[in-house]
Parts: C-alpha cells; sequence; structure tokens
C-alpha cells in the first residue's frame, strides 16, 4: 500500500499497470515534475514514470524547500520504498542526476540503472557561487542555461514566487560533496549536450569512475538542456536499456 507522502512526492501522468519497469525522474535546480510529462507519455506502457515535485513549486510551493541532497534523498528513500515489487531505474536531470545518484547508493537494493544526464560527474567541482548572488545574477545564468519559461523570467511576480525554490536548489548542489570510495554497482548511462556550459565531456565521462558496473556516454548535439530537442535518441536509449532490466528481472 502506498504511503499518503507519495501522492504529495510523485506524479503518474500514464498510469502502466503492467510496465515492465519504473523510471524515477528528478527535475533540474528549479525545475518540476511537469517537465517529464513527455517522457512519460512516450515511455507508456512499457515503462511507468513517476516524476518527482520537489517541496517548494507548482503545487507545493506553499511548501518550504529543501535546501540539500541529503535532505532531498532521505526523503526520498522512504517515499520510494513501497515501488520495489519490479525494476526501479533513475532518471536525473542536471541537479536531479547527483540526487539520482545519491538515492542510488541508498537504496536497500541497486536500481536496474542510473540514467545521468546533463551533469557532470559526482567527484567533479566547480567554484560556482550562484546561491549567493543577486536575483538579476540568478535570472541570468537561468538565461544562459535555457529551459525557463522567458515569460516567468520577465514577471517580477512570478520571479518572486519561484526564487526561493530556484536559490535553495542552488544551494544544495552547489554545497554537495560526494564520499570518497563509495561506489555503485549498477549500470551508469550519461546523456550530456556537446556544447552544455556547465559540463565538458570529459566531466561527463567521469562518471564510469562512480560504479562497478557498465558505463555508456551518449553526446548530442545542444546545449544544458540539449534533452528537449533531443528527446528521441535518448528515448530510444531508455527503453533499450529497461527492456534489457526487465527480461532479466533486475540489470540489463
Amino acid at each position: 500500500m502506498h504511503r499518503p507522502d507519495a501522492e504529495k512526492w510523485l506524479r503518474r501522468f500514464e498510469r502502466a499497470p503492467d510496465a515492465r519497469a519504473r523510471l524515477v525522474c528528478l527535475p533540474h535546480a528549479g525545475g518540476s515534475a511537469s517537465f517529464f510529462f513527455p517522457l512519460a507519455k512516450a515511455l507508456a506502457p512499457a515503462v511507468e514514470v513517476l516524476a518527482v515535485q520537489y517541496p517548494g513549486r507548482q503545487d507545493r510551493r506553499h511548501e518550504p524547500p529543501v535546501d540539500s541532497i541529503g535532505g532531498l534523498t532521505s526523503r526520498l528513500l522512504e517515499v520510494l520504498r513501497p515501488f520495489d515489487d519490479r525494476p526501479l531505474a533513475l532518471f536525473g536531470h542536471s541537479m536531479g542526476a547527483i540526487v539520482g545518484y545519491e538515492l542510488a547508493l541508498r537504496l536497500p537494493a541497486a536500481p536496474a540503472h542510473l540514467f545521468a544526464s546533463g551533469r557532470r560527474a559526482p567527484s567533479r567541482y566547480r567554484d560556482d557561487d550562484v546561491r549567493g548572488a543577486s536575483d538579476e545574477r540568478l535570472v541570468a545564468e537561468l538565461r544562459t542555461l535555457g529551459g525557463s519559461d522567458a515569460a516567468m523570467l520577465a514577471d517580477p511576480e512570478l520571479l518572486a514566487m519561484v526564487l526561493p525554490a530556484i536559490r535553495a536548489d542552488y544551494r544544495a548542489v552547489e554545497r554537495y560533496r560526494h564520499e570518497p570510495g563509495r561506489r555503485l554497482d549498477c549500470p551508469i548511462t550519461v546523456f550530456t549536450g556537446d556544447r552544455d556550459p556547465r559540463v565538458s565531456v570529459a566531466e561527463a565521462r567521469a562518471w564510469a569512475e562512480h560504479t562497478t558496473g557498465p558505463s555508456d556516454l551518449r553526446v548530442l548535439p545542444g546545449g544544458h538542456f540539449f534533452l528537449v530537442d533531443q528527446a528521441a535518441p535518448m528515448i530510444e536509449a531508455i527503453t533499450e536499456k529497461l527492456a534489457g532490466a526487465a527480461l532479466t528481472g533486475g540489470r540489463p
């Protein structure tokens, strides 16, 4: 029986009762569950997508945001506990990839697969300090990366509503440091854009150092939100990997 908290944290845009696998999708900084609506439509009914809704945005905008990766991971571990009746995989974009990595480390059973998109490996850091920047600089950063509604960025009232959650997300990911010596025991597929200003191909390739399992790097055309225009090859890769996981009852 699903815990009540799951209804707050997870969105199922497409019911897939006979799905061979589940894919938990974790948004980027400032992102929401609705970002994964097209992916849920594309993968159903073979794969059921559980899109995570972090506190502090959309229908959870009145809840305080969580400003640490550890805090998000701890809450999600409890939420996901009832969903272990079939192979479970994780997909995270940008900040979501780090949340997915920490979840994969802490889940009672290793996930069938981790898909890390638009994020350098957990052991690769940059001297970013967006979390403490002015609102103007934070908005400029969002414009540089793309993926945010231009009308929202130009509306002071909307910005006042969303910036606290965005700033909390940047605090979480910029303060994050992985624990050396810990490695996953599951396959990782890494997606990155060839013109992403925040992730080099070398930084994306370094995800291979974080698992004892196989690692696959897919470099696609585009910037930080390459996945919007490159959905087709990503969906093809995810479908292929999860088909293998379902056949073996776990990993491909």
